[in-house]
């Protein structure tokens, strides 16, 4: 035991953490890809399903329901059937423009992009910079967390929060979905961890303080717009993602979390807007603010992010 926590350091040095981060980063990229359309395909199979239950549209609408319906049902029961498997290991990683099979050394965190000059080997259509971005970001996270832990066995349960959210920023920015694959398990995670003392600055009672406040304030809110209005100003998966930030950072965080994530979505959408970039109609997601303002209060510290606020 002694000889393992004298490589602490070294396995949880910011260097460390910052390869495991692009190794992570790698990983990510492919989960903010695959999972909205796994997401999507389940979604399409409830369809299916609800078009063939003649029962439930016996219930709703007292009356048979039309053939037609059984028939779509099936036919597009059918069609998800012939695709082909679709999750985050298979199939494996190709060119979504010529098809080509990405080799292992094709695959190489930041290394492979760089080699083959951010374009694909086969067809030579550039490889968006998101890729490498991504895995460079994650990098950086990591090796924040390292800086701000220290060489503690935490660190790996701060890379994995980190990684979550991430995750669900870019997620949501690309779909405006936050999926409850996603922000339950962060949720229980963060409960888990204090109810275990994982989590030396918060108790079990602070963390379940955290998730009601975190649920509970932007449920208020939304359900308080729209009785104004009578339109949806956020989604759920908003409500869990606080929630679960509540999980792990206490209910003392909820607000500067809010306000932050507020103050930086209105900038964000006005800068957009003024570019042209953001259509009519159109709004951007609330996600990944509220992400990044778990992130810096997690990485900065509660009472710096207070004193920021002249709390």
């Amino acid at each position: 035991m002694a000889g393992f926590e004298g490589l602490l350091p070294g396995l949880l040095s910011p260097w460390a953490l910052a390869l495991l981060g692009l190794a992570v980063g790698s990983f990510l990229n492919v989960v903010v890809h695959r999972l909205p359309l796994m997401l999507e395909r389940q979604w399409w199979g409830d369809v299916a399903a609800q078009l063939a239950d003649g029962d439930s549209y016996r219930r709703v609408f007292a009356a048979a329901a039309p053939e037609r319906y059984a028939q779509a049902g099936g036919a597009l029961d059918k069609s998800l059937t012939a695709l082909p498997p679709l999750n985050l290991a298979r199939p494996g990683s190709r060119c979504p423009h010529c098809g080509h099979r990405i080799r292992w050394y094709e695959n190489l965190p930041l290394l492979s992009w760089l080699a083959l000059k951010g374009r694909c080997s086969a067809c030579g259509v550039r490889i968006a910079l998101r890729y490498p971005l991504v895995e460079l970001a994650t990098a950086a996270l990591f090796a924040a967390v390292a800086w701000r832990v220290g060489p503690q066995p935490q660190a790996l349960l701060w890379c994995g929060v980190v990684a979550a959210l991430l995750a669900l920023a870019l997620i949501d920015w690309d779909t405006t979905v936050l999926p409850d694959a996603m922000t339950l398990p962060l949720l229980w995670a963060g409960l888990v961890a204090a109810s275990l003392g994982w989590l030396p600055e918060l108790t079990l009672a602070q963390s379940l303080a955290g998730v009601a406040a975190g649920y509970l304030s932007l449920w208020s809110v939304y359900w308080l717009f729209k009785l104004i209005t009578g339109k949806e100003g956020m989604g759920y998966g908003d409500f869990k993602l606080l929630g679960a930030l509540g999980a792990w950072l206490g209910w003392q965080a909820i607000l500067p979390i809010v306000l932050m994530a507020s103050v930086i979505g209105a900038v964000v959408g006005l800068a957009m807007k003024a570019g042209g970039s953001l259509r009519e109609g159109r709004f951007v997601p609330f996600g990944p603010f509220l992400a990044g303002g778990g992130l810096v209060v997690m990485l900065v510290g509660l009472p710096v992010v207070l004193e920021w606020m002249g709390w």
